[in-house]
């Protein structure tokens, strides 16, 4: 087979998932050149990593509820109200570490609580958590009714959302702890990927050609050196970029290494088939929806620290982005479908978009319009490509 056209073969078998990285390029490219190369300066696309950080931790938790066929409404208020939790409780000079404990511990305790109106109740996961969606939005307004905006004044629990990775050693202007930790996981990533290459040989399943599989290797790494290069010659790694990352990994880890994640994926392909099987489906749906709180938690840090204050409005459509940024990142309508690393894309597709609207000066009414098409876009080549693989 010609290059051209096993190149057009796979493109084509893989439309769902390399529509993203499709439509991230356009995006780039485009914003590039109307801001004269401005989108892609190192500061940019460290800022850029950096206002992404928020809404991907929520991807990633969407992901996993829209895989078991429902959704979650509640997280934009949620992680709004909790990051004043957290602000008032810093205000009040409580340490920074059991403040981030007790926000996490109430952000699960939250999303328990939705898990538990869908699971055990019975109540449509839409309802419920918009029911949850209005709660904690009068809730933010009654805790910060008083004073207004929460002022953070910690400067460790600002460095979350502010700050940058130390360096280990000075090699001129180049953050050399960055590019090791970006030589790491390309070296990580080509070990992964000849190493399921050789497994799917192993049980003579199909695979790329080996100059195929080479010029991948060759191209997502060249992707991977120039982002940790470029962040590199700015200051480094952010915090927020870092625990993007680990929690990315984490919950790749959980839905493809482990028996957890495949119940998961089981009970979103086929709940009933799912029950019948002996996998308990309430668990399943107690545990994601806990899991969605716990992420939400998080998020509602990174911002506050991002922000170093809680507003009366935060958190305001970020449940829009989240779920854009998983639709965009591959999840299926249906359930069943859907990658959290792919969940990584998507937010990057959606903070793209913010990011180059505002070099712009694109005013807030035609972004919300064009973020609302974007999420629709998704949704209908979501089904367009399904329908073409069934």
């Amino acid at each position: 087979m010609g290059f051209a056209k096993e190149l057009g073969t796979l493109l084509k078998k893989n439309i769902r998932e390399y529509g993203m990285y499709i439509a991230l390029g356009a995006i780039m490219l485009i914003f590039t050149i109307l801001t004269n190369g401005l989108f892609f300066s190192s500061r940019n696309i460290s800022n850029l990593f950096n206002q992404m950080g928020y809404i991907a931790v929520l991807a990633v938790g969407m992901t996993l509820v829209i895989v078991i066929r429902h959704i979650d409404l509640s997280v934009g208020f949620m992680a709004g109200f909790l990051g004043a939790i957290a602000a008032r409780m810093l205000r009040e000079g409580i340490p920074v570490l059991p403040t981030i404990l007790v926000v996490l511990t109430l952000g699960t305790v939250f999303g328990l609580v939705n898990g538990f109106w869908v699971a055990k109740v019975g109540l449509p996961a839409f309802v419920a958590t918009l029911a949850g969606m209005l709660i904690f939005r009068g809730a933010l307004l009654v805790f910060t009714q008083a004073t207004g905006t929460i002022i953070v004044s910690n400067d460790a629990f600002n460095a979350i959302g502010n700050g940058y990775i130390p360096d280990i050693m000075k090699i001129g202007d180049v953050h050399f702890l960055s590019l090791l930790i970006g030589f790491s996981i390309i070296v990580l990533y080509i070990l992964g990927e000849v190493r399921t290459r050789n497994n799917k040989l192993k049980y003579n399943f199909e695979v790329l050609s080996l100059h195929m599989f080479v010029l991948k290797l060759l191209f997502v790494s060249a992707i991977i050196f120039y982002v940790f290069w470029t962040l590199a010659n700015y200051n480094g790694l952010s915090w927020t970029f870092v625990i993007t990352l680990t929690i990315t990994y984490a919950y790749h880890v959980l839905t493809t290494k482990t028996v957890l994640g495949r119940h998961i994926y089981a009970v979103g392909g086929n709940p009933e088939a799912a029950k019948l099987s002996g996998i308990d489906v309430r668990k399943i749906t107690l545990f994601v929806f806990g899991s969605m709180g716990f992420l939400t938690a998080i998020s509602g840090i990174l911002y506050t620290s991002r922000l170093q204050s809680a507003t009366p409005d935060a958190g305001t459509l970020f449940e829009l982005d989240a779920i854009a940024a998983a639709y965009v990142g591959g999840v299926s309508a249906a359930g069943g479908v859907g990658k959290v690393m792919n969940s990584l894309i998507g937010a990057l597709v959606m903070a793209s978009l913010i990011n180059g609207m505002n070099l712009l000066g694109v005013g807030i009414s035609l972004q919300y319009i064009i973020r609302g098409g974007v999420l629709i876009a998704a949704v209908v080549f979501d089904i367009k490509t399904r329908s073409k693989v069934s």
